[in-house]
């Protein structure tokens, strides 16, 4: 259960954090919210994929890592294989708080519940002898300012997908090497032909906008699919 408190040094002196890979740690999870910012370093490790939210109807984009709740392919005990984790998984158990004042700066949260919090005084220290945010918190806190720049500067990306119409469900059905069929459903991702039927006028403003270059990287990111089923045909064999 979630227990989220304001991070400070006068209540988490001692608190230190578990930095490895792990299922024990939450990481067997089978994707990852994805920033549009990040599309870059996701594309080359990760399918990027879009979901759309039941209640707001509202985009986001996840970085897949296995094909059903519970399963990261590119765990493999302790070790993540792979170069780059999306932010909003890798910088967990803390999160962005906002003050109840308007205008008031963003807060660094923690998660007291989450399992990378250490109860063995095991892990990476937050705070030194003297209170003082050592370079891992630092760290952390450029890149929870770094998503939270960007999850704000995704809206216009989502924005122009919607006016474009550039998005389509997708579904996925691969037969593995065992003979069994793995599915892939509920998610969307762009519409080569309605984005290739776009005029000039279209693409030089989304190109303008920084949009057109993501929305590629998008397109090439689902040539890591291939590696997402040699990595699920490797699990199989390995039993």
């Amino acid at each position: 259960m979630s227990q989220h408190q304001i991070l400070n040094p006068a209540d988490h002196a001692q608190l230190r954090i578990h930095t490895e890979a792990g299922a024990e740690f939450g990481d067997n999870v089978m994707a990852s919210l994805a920033m549009p910012a990040e599309f870059r370093e996701v594309q080359a490790h990760y399918p990027i994929v879009f979901r759309r939210d039941a209640e707001t109807g509202k985009l986001a984009a996840l970085a897949l890592f296995g094909f059903e709740a519970g399963e990261n392919l590119f765990l493999n005990g302790s070790t993540w294989e792979a170069r780059y984790r999306p932010m909003a998984h890798a910088v967990q158990p803390f999160l962005i708080g906002r003050a109840a004042e308007e205008g008031a700066p963003p807060q660094v949260h923690v998660d007291m519940g989450h399992a990378r919090v250490s109860a063995t005084g095991e892990g990476m220290r937050v705070f030194d002898d003297t209170g003082t945010a050592t370079p891992y918190l630092e760290a952390v806190a450029n890149m929870l300012g770094d998503l939270d720049y960007s999850w704000h500067e995704s809206d216009a990306f989502f924005t122009a997908l919607e006016t474009y119409e550039l998005v389509e469900p997708f579904s996925l059905e691969v037969t593995l090497d065992n003979g069994s069929v793995q599915t892939l459903v509920g998610f969307q991702t762009i519409h080569e032909e309605r984005l290739s039927a776009l005029d000039g006028d279209a693409l030089a403003a989304l190109m303008a906008e920084g949009h057109l270059a993501r929305i590629y990287m998008v397109l090439a990111s689902l040539a890591q699919f291939g590696g997402l089923v040699a990595r699920k045909n490797r699990r199989i064999a390995l039993g």
